[in-house]
């Protein structure tokens, strides 16, 4: 039976791009994640000589979701670097990216490290000068090879 009952938050999160900043600098201004998926392709199968008219399911290849993440614009050109950095060099701009939900304590609870990222897309602000409360956000799609999860 596990301890805990009540399920956790999903605004209690830090992101670790593993940039320059670092392993052990997570980044956490964050203000969505989504995407977190994985699907398994099923193959169906039969064999010609089967006794029983039916199909066998034979999982086959899978696939990770790409990634999006949101956050208010800070004076930072972390995302962008990344992103000059894969239309650069490619391949060896791939990192490890790191999401880890936390309590309402702060304790690490589990993480999701993607495998082989890079950013396939990023997504400047919206401007517009009749706002006044807005803030201006920018996102970044990435492109994922590999989910693992982790308990902690």
């Amino acid at each position: 039976m596990p301890e805990r009952t009540i399920p956790y938050s999903a605004f209690n999160y830090l992101v670790n791009l593993n940039g320059p900043i670092g392993p052990e600098e997570p980044l956490g201004g964050f203000s969505d994640v989504s995407g977190l998926s994985t699907d398994i392709t099923i193959a169906e199968y039969r064999n010609g000589n089967e006794k029983e008219n039916h199909v066998r399911k034979v999982p086959g290849i899978h696939k990770v979701g790409d990634v999006t993440l949101k956050r208010g614009i800070v004076n930072s050109q972390d995302l962008w670097d990344w992103v000059k950095d894969t239309r650069l060099n490619g391949p060896s701009a791939k990192r490890d990216v790191v999401i880890t939900l936390r309590d309402e304590a702060g304790q690490d609870v589990q993480s999701w490290i993607l495998r082989g990222v890079v950013p396939m897309k990023y997504t400047g602000p919206t401007l517009a000068a009749k706002g006044g409360g807005d803030v201006a956000m920018e996102e970044l799609t990435l492109s994922v090879e590999g989910l693992e999860f982790e308990s902690a």
